[in-house]
């Protein structure tokens, strides 16, 4: 006697075919890398957050919203632009290394950070591990400008006059390259000078206008109008040639003053364990956005060479810096006020 069953045909029979046959579909799915089986992994998904550790209005905040609105248009996301200064940037570093690895926070950054810090504060609050470079987009001078009080005409008498009565310097705060050049500048010359820290370097600026005092060694566009309107003077630039935008201000290699002579790096980094596939559409996109000719006028407007250097050449290039810094904080007996 049959029962119009057979055992091929069972329930439990069927259930397993079908079982298996999904399975099937699924692997294959996966490695023909349907749209399905990439949807969790499409990268942005939602607005990516670019944390600069330096005020607002200053050199590295400019770029990053630059920087942003080509990657907006590029990923399709909103690349949001969140000032967290402070602490010579660690505070801004912090946040970001301590954030999750998952692409959507970002730092912006310049070196001084993690060349120059590490040396100047008894501790830090992450570890140099926690972050890992992303793209160091470019590099730039600083000049050397004096305030309306100061009669010197040139860097030499300045010096001389420095030699004989200390001078007051600002810079962008404690750890800020303004703050290494002025300790490098008073080791190298036997001037005397007292460093006053504020907090970017547009209030730095300000306080050079405004007489609070008599120099500074800062970021060059910031610099730039007032000289331009004849209230400050600059008296050189520190990068290995001279600024396209302060043409006739000579370098401190032509004045006889290479120990004065570095350039800031602005620079991307990321939590350390963030996937490598997220680190490579930002860097493509980034490495994109540096060849618009939008992105290399804003460049040259802030002074800034396109370096786009990345990998293990961006992670050599701010190794050789921070040994250099090293051992300038330790020779002029730098710390932070």
């Amino acid at each position: 006697m049959t029962t119009g069953f057979s055992k091929k045909n069972a329930p439990g029979a069927s259930r397993r075919l079908a079982l298996a046959a999904a399975a099937t579909c699924a692997a294959l799915c996966l490695a023909l890398g349907s749209p399905a089986a990439h949807a969790d992994a499409a990268y942005p998904a939602k607005p990516v957050k670019f944390i600069t550790n330096f005020p607002a209005g200053g050199p590295l905040d400019i770029l990053g919203r630059a920087l942003g609105d080509v990657l907006q248009k590029e990923l399709r996301q909103p690349f949001v632009v969140d000032n967290r200064p402070g602490a010579g940037g660690n505070i801004g570093a912090d946040l970001v290394a301590k954030s999750p690895p998952d692409g959507y926070t970002v730092l912006l950054s310049i070196d001084s950070t993690f060349t120059i810090n590490p040396h100047l504060y008894a501790s830090m609050p992450f570890a140099a591990r926690d972050l890992k470079p992303l793209m160091i987009f470019s590099s730039s001078g600083l000049s050397f400008g004096v305030g309306p009080a100061v009669k010197a005409r040139t860097l030499p008498e300045f010096i001389a006059q420095a030699k004989a009565e200390p001078a007051t310097f600002s810079s962008a705060g404690n750890g800020s390259p303004g703050h290494l050049a002025a300790g490098i500048f008073s080791t190298a010359t036997g001037a005397k000078i007292t460093h006053v820290p504020y907090k970017g370097n547009a209030p730095a600026v300000m306080a050079l206008l405004g007489g609070e005092v008599q120099a500074g060694i800062l970021a060059t566009p910031g610099l730039l109008p007032q000289v331009q309107a004849g209230k400050l003077r600059a008296l050189a630039v520190t990068g290995r040639q001279r600024s396209p935008l302060l043409p006739e201000v000579p370098t401190v290699g032509e004045l006889g003053l290479k120990d004065l002579e570095f350039e800031v790096l602005y620079l991307a980094m990321v939590p350390a364990a963030t996937p490598e596939p997220v680190v490579q559409v930002l860097r493509q996109s980034l490495q994109k956005a540096l060849a618009l000719p939008e992105v290399k006028a804003r460049l040259a407007s802030l002074d800034m060479v396109a370096l786009g250097e990345t990998g293990a050449p961006a992670a050599e290039l701010l190794a050789a810096n921070q040994a250099r810094y090293g051992r300038i904080v330790k020779a002029t007996g730098m710390k932070v006020d």
